[in-house]
């Protein structure tokens, strides 16, 4: 099968979601003149080392991006298996000012070196200061990259000083409704590395 997505796919659900997967999912954590807003996002991934940057797209003006846009900080928690269904309870569509933290139950704390709230017991957590936001082609996208100034790291997920996401079952989107976890990892070496 081949097909133009500005042709359409034929197909009863648009397949593009289910090709780019798995996605690692930004629950981002936001503080505006409405309040704490919490979201996540699955288009999102790591850009640089040095400084550290993330990027997440916004696919509609929504209440995270008013807030990055308005104070410039944002924070990024790690979703882990065991708080699928409150992530999932963020991610509805709700009036603008809604706090979704306390709709879904998630415990929130500040933020160490940003004014802005994060997941309180994440396996981790990116608090960033917002670098750019750039407008994609479409109606309504819009790519938000920011640069990671502190990193807050669960303790039970270290293991012998790595950052172990088998510990907690990273979760991750796939294409639809689908899901992922994260409960088994492989190492490789690439060629030249010692």
């Amino acid at each position: 099968m081949f097909y133009r997505p500005e042709d359409g796919h034929g197909l009863p659900h648009n397949p593009f979601s289910a090709i780019v997967n798995p996605r690692p999912i930004a629950w981002v954590g936001t503080r505006g003149a409405m309040g704490d807003n919490l979201a996540p996002y699955s288009f999102f991934n790591a850009l640089a080392y040095t400084p550290p940057q993330v990027m997440f797209a916004s696919n509609a003006s929504k209440d995270s991006l008013r807030n990055i846009v308005e104070t410039g900080v944002f924070s990024i928690s790690t979703v882990e298996h065991a708080r699928r269904e409150k992530m999932n309870v963020t991610s509805g569509l709700y009036p603008p000012g809604t706090d979704e933290f306390t709709l879904a139950g998630v415990a929130r704390a500040e933020c160490m070196t940003i004014p802005c709230p994060r997941v309180a017991d994440a396996p981790a957590c990116l608090e960033c200061e917002l670098v750019d936001v750039i407008r994609l082609r479409g109606p309504d996208n819009h790519l938000v990259i920011g640069e990671v100034r502190g990193v807050h790291l669960r303790d039970d997920c270290l293991v012998n000083g790595r950052f172990d996401v088998t510990r907690f079952g990273a979760l991750a989107r796939g294409g639809y409704r689908d899901y992922s976890v994260v409960t088994e990892v492989f190492e490789m070496v690439r060629p030249g590395d010692k």
